[in-house]
């Protein structure tokens, strides 16, 4: 899925919202703990509400990793449905990889080739010879650390050196390395300010937003700053969305949720003239 294709899809559904899948085993309801599978089957349901209404979905390793082997068959059969029954629907691997060469070789191997995931996430730290691996891949993304939501990010991501903070840098070397094809940014959706920034130094590619809804960042700023003449945003909720019902009725909730996020979305869209 290139960069047009994304964008068609985003205005056939007059949305750019993306469900992350991050479920735990403690949130899932009771009466689903006596499947084979309880994972795959609240993503399953999660993903029958929801899809009418989302253009992607990014189930975060770390909660499927955490259950050991079966977390794994879990990961694999959520993303195998997604594409078989929604071909069309972008899938990202929330797995923020970034190693040398060789062993990130083996990691957009694991993503891309034995599961088939369109994208994974990347952090830059290690440079350009730990990310290519993952861009050699025809008609796969690299989603690259840019800006994240978290307290911690000030730590590092906000140091000036001779008036450049090191996101911005992070940001104007790695957009040499692919294209607005084949690689987007992470950008926290509680920093929605920066993003009138960060669109002067990458206008065109896709940014990929957490943090809206559960977090607190707001959809109206981040689409206030960071739309481009293509929508350029993948904006994710997922707590918000996932986990707004215990009951039996979890997935029915899931989808009354994501189709509010949506409508909204359509209004912004609008007011863009991009549908």
């Amino acid at each position: 899925m290139n960069h047009l294709e994304l964008f068609e899809n985003i205005v056939r559904k007059k949305s750019y919202l993306c469900v992350g899948l991050d479920t735990e085993m403690e949130k899932i309801p009771s009466f689903l703990l006596k499947a084979k599978d309880p994972v795959f089957e609240f993503n399953k349901l999660i993903i029958e509400a929801t899809s009418e209404f989302t253009v992607a979905y990014k189930p975060n390793v770390a909660f499927y990793e955490c259950n050991g082997a079966n977390g794994w068959k879990s990961l694999e059969s959520t993303v195998t449905y997604i594409k078989k029954n929604y071909p069309d629907i972008f899938v990202i691997a929330d797995a923020k990889r970034g190693d040398i060469g060789n062993t990130s070789k083996m990691y957009a191997k694991a993503f891309f080739e034995n599961m088939p995931f369109d994208a994974v996430t990347v952090a830059p730290y290690m440079g350009e010879d730990s990310v290519t691996p993952f861009l050699s891949y025809s008609n796969k993304w690299v989603v690259l650390l840019a800006l994240t939501s978290n307290r911690g990010a000030d730590d590092f991501q906000y140091h000036n050196e001779d008036g450049i903070k090191l996101f911005e840098r992070v940001l104007s070397v790695s957009n040499k390395w692919g294209s607005n094809d084949n690689l987007m940014y992470v950008v926290g959706a509680t920093r929605a300010e920066m993003l009138k920034e960060i669109r002067k130094i990458v206008p065109d590619h896709f940014l990929l937003v957490p943090g809206v809804g559960a977090q607190g960042g707001s959809l109206a700023e981040v689409t206030k700053y960071g739309m481009n003449n293509k929508c350029g945003l993948l904006v994710n909720s997922s707590r918000g969305i996932i986990f707004a019902d215990s009951t039996e009725n979890f997935d029915k909730v899931a989808g009354e949720k994501a189709k509010e996020v949506q409508l909204e979305m359509e209004k912004y869209l609008s007011e863009r003239n991009l549908i």
